[in-house]
């Protein structure tokens, strides 16, 4: 993949996350969003669920911030931002991206699988994928491209791995709305 493509989507993600259009990302943005993605999903704010989401991004937070060096209650520059991201996808390794990200997937399919088997299918799927921005038309397509043993349920797995895939460049499916 092209520096640009990757840029051009971590781009993207910052200006979904900086909330309050300051031109930083900081702490509150990103518990902003939790709120949004929980009322998305129609789940009290209060509840387990929304703390699960809620602590997942904070921690995304003061891992991205800690790496950018900023102090305590900073905030990330959208070039601090691309930098630490692109670190954290293509020099860090999987096992190090999926322990930063894993938890705020993990906190997702808790708020769309209403089975509760720790697997979402493809109206699961949809309802996250509505819940974070992107047009629900998009979504039947999305989740053939993910489900990569095509078995009609998605794990955090493959879910992890198709966001990985998506900012390498490997998967053009729209994940950020």
């Amino acid at each position: 993949m092209t520096a640009a493509i990757a840029n051009e989507r971590l781009r993207k993600r910052f200006a979904k996350w900086d909330l309050d259009g300051s031109g930083r990302l900081e702490r509150s943005d990103f518990e902003k969003e939790a709120v949004q993605i929980v009322q998305a999903f129609g789940k009290n704010t209060d509840g387990a669920e929304a703390q699960s989401v809620q602590d997942a991004l904070t921690g995304m937070f003061e891992y991205l911030a800690g790496e950018a060096g900023t102090t305590a209650g900073g905030s990330l520059s959208e070039d601090e931002f691309v930098r630490v991201t692109q670190k954290l996808i293509f020099e860090d390794g999987e096992e190090q991206f999926n322990r930063v990200l894993g938890p705020l997937v993990r906190s997702i399919v808790g708020l769309c699988d209403k089975n509760d088997d720790g697997k979402i299918d493809a109206a699961e799927f949809a309802s996250w994928l509505t819940a974070v921005g992107v047009d629900r038309s998009q979504a039947a397509e999305a989740f053939v491209n993910v489900d990569t043993d095509a078995n009609g349920e998605l794990t955090v797995d493959e879910l992890l791995a198709a966001v990985r895939d998506f900012h390498f460049g490997r998967l053009d499916v729209e994940l950020l709305g």
